[in-house]
């Protein structure tokens, strides 16, 4: 079947059907020519004799020696005569008269009665039926018959016939060479037309070839030119459409890289969504923003590949509506404002791209640039309020005796430290935002620091009836970092997990390799944080509702602190929580490499 689905045979077998159809034709032609041509010959010849043998009757007479001389003619040509001289006498030039052609045939045939009633000349192919040797036998003849009028004044009819038989042996042996030539000419032909369509198709299957190197993208696949003709002019253009798609295929790429690189380096997020509303395309803000949404929604539908309920109902819009929608949704507290615009395929609507912004600081930094100056006034007014009152107290002798001074100058004092740690805190913080932050960087093996860790905090975890364990799979790399700062960021984290969890809770450290850095994450299962508050973690004088921190009272730097640590390991932070259940803070350092 594949033979004759290919050119090859598609070709051949057109070639062939041709030629055989020309051959058949031509055939049946000559067949018919030569078939006609030897009737006409023989009949000429044999009319030719009858005119040989009525001249000598004419002439001679109907005497012995005429006879003997029309016999001997008409067996020199293989034929037999007949002569009639009336109804009761007539000769037959053949002596044992087996094949003779009975006298009465003459009579009653209607066209060869003709010559001896009104003396016409016929000359006819017919079958006759005649007994011979008592069984009637049937044979076609050939027969001539001609009026003669004799020497002494008598008229007669003389006729000339043979069988068919001679004829028609002459046609096979024609038949024969024709059906020969036929032949011939058909496997000439079937050689010539494999010949031609094997030179035709041989380089279609050197461009196929190619063109399979080309889907695979080797570009630089070319048909050799062994022609001019337009097998060798197909073979220009496709070396000439390989060369365009490679350089096409360059330019989408350099294109498809500018793209990707934009999108990487965008501040917004940006998902590009198909027609049934799939993502297709994110950047990392969108992965940002659909992460910190499965989080919320406890990653239930993080396999359905669903959108937020608000992102859904705007693409809705856009399909529907076919025109630019825009929206706002709060996921983990953080306020992100969407822009979503159709996408056309010609005139029809095959997806949409939403630009996603996160408007949270936007909106929270003048609010947060009031309360900076609000929160250091808090901070400092109590202290100074508590330092004011006992130092009255002490100068108007209201404490009597020495222990009661002693007290009032521990609480002086303490508060005096408590003043100190804020400064001293304030002036590290601005210190690491200005970027003066100095790190002793080393390899660190975060597998044995974050089980120190554990063991450094389980006294604390104790006091509180908290649960600290620790979850660290095995860290083969080193990151090279600031061990103290490290320390610092951990203490931080575990030490307010720990405050903030109730009794009976659980904190666990988890550590966990990645192919370029570590993650580190502190999980308790405390009260959580507010999503409202959510955006305000990692900022300055942030502090969790007093009745969480059963009386320890922070300055509400650790986290701001934490987070310019991290900045400065090139690192990242974040926090999520669901209100209730509990609070995850997710640490991800670098691998980086040693400083030179």
């Amino acid at each position: 079947m594949m033979f004759w689905r290919s050119v090859v045979g598609k070709l051949w077998f057109t070639i062939l059907l041709l030629v055989s159809v020309v051959l058949i034709i031509l055939t049946i032609l000559l067949l018919q020519y030569f078939e006609r041509f030897h009737t006409d010959h023989a009949e000429s010849e044999l009319m030719n004799h009858a005119n040989l043998i009525v001249s000598l009757l004419e002439e001679e007479g109907a005497d012995e020696t005429a006879l003997a001389m029309s016999r001997t003619i008409s067996e020199n040509y293989s034929t037999e005569a007949l002569i009639i001289f009336d109804e009761d006498q007539f000769w037959y030039s053949s002596e044992d008269g087996d094949h003779d052609l009975p006298i009465y045939i003459f009579y009653e045939d209607e066209l060869l009665s003709r010559v001896i009633e009104e003396g016409e000349t016929v000359a006819t192919e017919s079958d006759y039926t005649f007994p011979v040797s008592g069984e009637q036998i049937s044979q076609e003849m050939m027969v001539v018959g001609l009026p003669v009028e004799f020497a002494a004044g008598e008229e007669g009819a003389l006729f000339l016939y043979q069988p068919l038989d001679v004829v028609e042996e002459a046609s096979n042996q024609t038949k024969n060479i024709i059906y020969l030539s036929a032949g011939i000419a058909i496997i000439l032909t079937t050689v010539f037309a494999f010949f031609l369509t094997t030179r035709i198709t041989a380089p279609l299957r050197k461009m196929r070839k190619a063109s399979l190197e080309v889907a695979k993208g080797n570009f630089d696949t070319k048909v050799p030119i062994l022609t001019n003709d337009e097998i060798g002019l197909l073979a220009i253009a496709f070396n000439r459409m390989a060369r365009a798609l490679n350089t096409n295929l360059n330019a989408l790429n350099q294109e498809k890289e500018q793209l990707s690189r934009i999108l990487s380096s965008m501040a917004d997020g940006v998902i590009t969504l198909d027609r049934d509303g799939s993502v297709m395309v994110t950047n990392p803000p969108a992965n940002e923003f659909i992460g910190a949404w499965l989080y919320e929604q406890g990653y239930e539908i993080e396999e359905s590949g669903q959108l937020p309920e608000e992102l859904q109902e705007l693409f809705e819009k856009v399909v529907t509506e076919e025109r630019e929608q825009m929206g706002e949704v709060d996921v983990q507290g953080r306020s992100w404002v969407l822009l979503m615009t159709p996408l056309y395929d010609q005139e029809h609507v095959r997806g949409a791209v939403a630009v996603l912004r996160d408007m949270t600081e936007e909106r929270l930094h003048d609010k947060l640039r009031k309360d900076f100056i609000a929160n250091v006034s808090h901070e400092l007014r109590t202290p100074i309020s508590m330092l004011q009152g006992y130092s009255e107290a002490i100068i108007d002798d209201i404490a009597g005796s020495e222990e009661e001074k002693k007290e009032l100058a521990q609480i002086i004092y303490d508060e005096s430290l408590r003043m100190g740690r804020l400064v001293n805190e304030l002036l590290d913080l601005a210190r690491m935002e200005a970027g003066h932050i100095q790190l002793n960087t080393e390899p660190l093996d975060l597998e044995d620091f974050s089980e120190r860790m554990i063991r450094k905090f389980q006294g604390v975890a104790k006091d509180h009836a908290v649960s600290l364990n620790g979850d660290i799979n095995k860290i083969d790399k080193h990151v090279y970092a600031d061990s103290d700062r490290v320390e610092q960021i951990l203490t931080n984290l575990i030490d307010n997990a720990i405050r903030h969890t109730p009794e009976n809770g659980t904190v666990t450290l988890r550590a966990e390799p990645f192919h370029n850095g570590v993650k580190l994450e502190v999980e308790d299962t405390g009260a959580g944080i507010p999503e409202e508050d959510l955006p305000f973690v990692f900022e300055r004088f942030y502090k969790a509702d007093k009745a969480r921190t059963r009386g320890r009272s922070g300055t509400g730097l650790g986290l701001a602190i934490v987070k310019n640590i991290v900045d400065a390991h090139n690192g990242k932070v974040s926090a999520h929580s669901i209100l209730g259940e509990g609070t995850t803070f997710s640490v991800f350092l670098p691998y980086g490499s040693p400083e030179k």
